[in-house]
């Protein structure tokens, strides 16, 4: 019997040396699984004996197989009370009691951008797709259901670049974006290539009409300057940009993250804490003065570039700063009426305690890991802040991604 659905996306049931883990299956169900060797807390699942009612068709043709999604045949009701319910947990095993909004469905149209994997498996048989569950081989798909329309053509691309290359044993990576110009795409992994392959990409990109194509950022073809609009303001995207998965997680977050650094008129100068290309600085421009701090010098030359061209929008100063090692110290937060941090996964510990020791009177936290938001949470909140906030934000439907903005007061 299944007890209820882990962190990961599988089904779980406590056994006598600790939980067990059963990807594909529901709590309340009755399942007939098999041992995984070299894996002791883990089994495959084999049927189902007894069905959830919560049990429904997966969308995809390759869930399942496909390392993508993890809860394609979960009633929707029930897989967001656990996707709000991840955010909960986290804050509780770390000892912090908040409110928690519901779920926030940022889906919108679709992931705007995707990596594929290619690589040549069993048989010398080329494979293009993504990583199986789990493991290092790769399924090959010709669909992904959960891509917004405006990748369309980006599969049969990334599949006809591969071929062009000849296939390799060792995995390329093409990052695909959509842009307001069209596919931007980025090959990883090739090695240095000769003349005649570099001339077959061009091609390629030419017949499947991409903005761009680049291989480790050095460009091979280019059709349009990849931009994306941003606010006011129009963003020239460097080659892999990171970008937030959907357009309207985007847009939900910066809403979120410029109502809590705006609220009640009289803020003048917000810091926006690794902030790449500027989805928060730009739209903050639009009422104060920003100082926008990243260690990625080309996400912040976009950034100078974008707010350079735009009207409308209160100075926007960059800073390139590695903020893992060098954060904003607690002094010089002193001139900030507001801040907004966002960093990756492994989140933000120096810069929280710097946060922690100053007086900045409001900040707003973004956060794509619950667990790594919680112990930076702890920080503020032992620090004098109060976190008065919390809204899960899921743009990345079926998987066990969340988001969350987060309001901290002095």
């Amino acid at each position: 019997m299944i007890d209820r659905i882990g962190h990961r996306g599988d089904g779980v049931t406590d056994g006598a040396d600790g939980p067990i883990f059963v990807p594909g299956a529901l709590p309340g169900e009755t399942v007939v699984v098999e041992a995984v060797p070299g894996h002791p807390d883990r089994r495959r699942l084999l049927r189902v004996e007894k069905a959830s009612l919560a049990r429904i068709a997966p969308i995809c043709p390759h869930f399942g197989v496909c390392g993508g999604c993890a809860v394609q045949h979960w009633d929707m009701a029930a897989y967001r009370a656990w996707k709000r319910g991840l955010v909960i947990e986290a804050l509780r095993q770390a000892g912090i009691d908040a409110p928690v909004a519901e779920l926030n469905d940022a889906h919108g149209e679709g992931r705007r951008r995707v990596i594929f994997h290619a690589r040549r498996g069993v048989h010398d048989v080329l494979q293009v797709g993504f990583s199986a569950a789990r493991a290092h081989q790769i399924v090959a798909i010709d669909r992904c259901p959960i891509l917004a329309k405006s990748l369309d053509g980006a599969l049969k691309a990334a599949w006809a670049i591969a071929e062009a290359l000849g296939g390799t044993h060792r995995p390329l990576d093409i990052q695909v974006t959509a842009t307001d110009a069209g596919l931007d795409l980025d090959v990883r992994g090739s090695g240095p290539l000769a003349a005649p392959a570099i001339a077959a990409l061009a091609r390629l990109a030419a017949a499947f009409n991409l903005a761009r194509l680049t291989r480790h950022g050095e460009l091979i073809a280019q059709a349009r300057a990849p931009v994306l609009r941003i606010g006011k303001a129009t963003v020239p995207l460097p080659s892999a940009a990171f970008l937030q998965a959907t357009a309207e997680g985007e847009e939900v977050l910066a809403r979120l993250v410029r109502e809590i650094c705006t609220a009640g008129g009289v803020k003048k100068n917000v810091a926006d804490l690794f902030a790449g290309i500027g989805p928060f600085a730009l739209r903050l421009a639009e009422q104060v003065r920003v100082t926008a701090v990243d260690d990625d010098e080309a996400a912040l030359a976009a950034l100078q570039r974008a707010t350079a061209s735009a009207s409308g929008l209160k100075p926007v100063r960059t800073q390139r700063r590695d903020l893992f090692k060098n954060p904003l110290l607690a002094v010089e937060l002193k001139s900030f009426d507001a801040v907004v941090f966002d960093p990756p996964r492994q989140g933000a510990q120096a810069q929280s305690r710097e946060l922690a020791a100053s007086d900045v009177p409001v900040i707003a936290a973004v956060s794509c890991n619950p667990a790594t938001f919680a112990r930076d949470a702890r920080l503020l909140i032992d620090g004098g802040y109060r976190l008065t906030a919390v809204t899960p934000i899921d743009q990345f439907r079926y998987s066990a991604h969340v988001e969350l903005v987060a309001q901290f007061e002095k």
